[in-house]
C-alpha cells in the first residue's frame, strides 16, 4: 500500500505541504498542467530550492492577481466541478474546502452553505489545495498518517482582526487531532494545512513500518530562529506484516421509511463524506414490517462530521456505534489503456481487479461492455507482470 507519512513538526501550511510532495517527487510542470484545467486565470506558481536553518528544502509560492476575494464552498466546488480535473482529484479538493466551511461555521456561528472564504477564498489558496491534490495523485498515495501537528502560540491577524493562535478555526479542524505545542508566536498551523490533515489523514502516530522510496521537505515563508520552518514528508510501501490492522467505526440504524432510490443516495453522500463503506441488510421489524439495517464503516476520528451526514440524509433519530477491527492486504494501484481510456488497476498479492468507476467511464467512451473492458484491462496487467518476471 503506498503511504506518505506526514510529519508537522514545525506545523503545516498549504504552500508548505505542495513544496514537501514537490520535493518528494511529484512533477511539478504535470502540477501545473492540472492547474490549468481549472477556470481561473491570473495565477503562477513558483517551486524553487531554499534553505530553512541550513537544511536544502522546496518553497511553492503563488502569485495571484486577484485581490481579496470572499468564495464560499460552492464557490469553490464549481470552479473544480467545471474542470476537467480526474474525479479523484475533484472529490480530494472539495473535501478540504468542505471541513473548512464546517469548520468556520462553527466558529461564526453559520451553515457550511453560508460561509464566506477570506483568506481561503482566494486563487492563492485554490491553487496550493488542488496542487496538493493533484500532487497526491501523482504520487499514487493509498494511505496517510500524520504525526503530532505542531501549534505555536500569540496572535495573529485576520479578516476579523486579530485572533488567538492556533486560530479558532484551525483549533476546530484540529479537533480530536493529535498536536504539540512549539514556543514560537508565529502561526505554524493555518487553516488550510489542518484542513489538509483533516480531510486527508487516515490514521494518526509515528511513522509507520514501510519501505522509504521518496521524501521531501516543504519550506515555510519565514526562517524562525532556533526552529527550522520546515514540513516533512516520507513516502514509502507498507511491509513487515502480512495485513494491516485499523480500529474503525461501525454507524447502523433500523430503516423502515426509505424507498430504495433514498438509500441508494445516502450512501452515496457517505462515502463522498469520507465513509470508507456503506451498506444495507433487509431485516423484519415489528409488526412484520420490512425494514434495512443501514451500516457505514468510518475512521474514529470522523464520528462527528460523517454520524451527522448519517443521521440527515437517513432521517433516523439516532444510531449505534461500536468498534471493529480491519484487517486489510497491502495493495498497490497501476495504470493500463483500453481504447486510449486510462483505468486504474488495484492488485495484491492473490487479487488484481480493474477499478469500476474507470471502467464504466471507459466503456461509454467506447461503446463495448463494462466487462469486457475490465477483463482487457486485467489481462494488460498480468502481462505487464509477466514480462518483469
Amino acid at each position: 500500500m503506498r503511504t506518505l507519512w506526514i510529519h508537522p513538526f514545525n506545523g503545516i501550511a498549504g504552500d508548505m505541504m505542495l513544496g514537501a510532495l514537490i520535493d518528494a517527487g511529484a512533477d511539478v510542470q504535470q502540477i501545473r498542467a492540472g492547474l490549468e484545467k481549472l477556470e481561473v486565470d491570473g495565477w503562477t506558481l513558483h517551486a524553487e530550492p531554499v534553505l530553512r536553518n541550513g537544511i536544502s528544502a522546496t518553497n511553492v509560492t503563488v502569485e495571484a492577481d486577484e485581490g481579496h476575494a470572499h468564495r464560499t464552498a460552492a464557490d469553490i466546488a464549481a470552479i473544480v466541478d467545471s474542470s476537467e480535473l480526474t474525479d479523484t482529484v475533484r472529490l480530494k479538493d472539495k473535501r478540504v474546502f468542505d471541513v473548512l466551511a464546517e469548520a468556520e461555521g462553527a466558529v461564526h456561528d453559520k451553515r457550511p452553505d453560508e460561509v464566506h472564504f477570506h483568506e481561503v477564498g482566494g486563487i492563492d489558496a485554490i491553487v496550493d489545495v488542488v496542487g496538493v491534490a493533484i500532487a497526491l495523485d501523482l504520487l499514487n498515495i493509498e494511505r496517510v498518517v500524520v504525526s503530532p501537528v505542531g501549534v505555536g502560540h500569540g496572535m495573529t491577524k485576520s479578516a476579523h482582526g486579530r485572533i488567538p493562535h492556533p486560530a479558532p478555526a484551525t483549533v476546530r479542524l484540529l479537533d480530536g487531532i493529535p498536536i504539540k505545542g512549539i514556543d514560537t508566536s508565529v502561526e505554524l498551523t493555518t487553516p488550510t494545512g489542518a484542513a489538509i490533515v483533516r480531510a486527508f489523514a487516515d490514521a494518526y502516530g509515528h511513522s509507520p513500518a514501510m519501505t522509504v522510496t521518496a521524501s521531501g521537505l516543504g519550506a515555510g515563508d519565514a526562517d524562525v530562529p532556533g526552529h527550522p520552518n520546515l514540513l516533512q514528508v516520507l513516502v514509502g510501501d507498507a511491509v513487515d506484516e502480512s495485513v494491516l490492522s485499523d480500529p474503525l467505526l461501525v454507524l447502523e440504524a433500523n430503516i423502515d421509511d426509505l424507498t430504495g432510490e433514498y438509500l441508494a443516495h445516502a450512501i452515496e453522500i457517505l462515502l463522498e463524506a469520507g465513509a470508507l463503506d456503506a451498506w444495507i441488510t433487509p431485516i423484519e421489524m415489528k409488526q412484520q414490517r420490512p425494514a434495512v439495517t443501514f451500516s457505514t464503516l468510518i475512521d474514529p476520528i470522523h464520528l462527528d462530521r460523517i454520524g451527522a451526514v448519517f443521521l440527515s440524509e437517513t432521517g433516523s433519530l439516532g444510531f449505534r456505534s461500536f468498534g471493529v477491527d480491519r484487517r486489510s492486504v497491502p495493495r498497490e494501484i497501476g495504470r493500463v489503456e483500453v481504447g486510449g481510456q486510462s483505468i486504474a488497476i488495484k492488485t495484491s498479492a492473490e487479487t488484481t481487479k480493474a477499478e469500476f468507476r474507470d471502467v464504466v467511464v471507459a466503456a461509454r467512451a467506447l461503446n463495448r461492455p463494462a466487462r469486457l473492458v475490465a477483463s482487457e484491462a486485467e489481462a494488460q496487467w498480468a502481462r505487464i507482470v509477466a514480462s518483469h518476471d
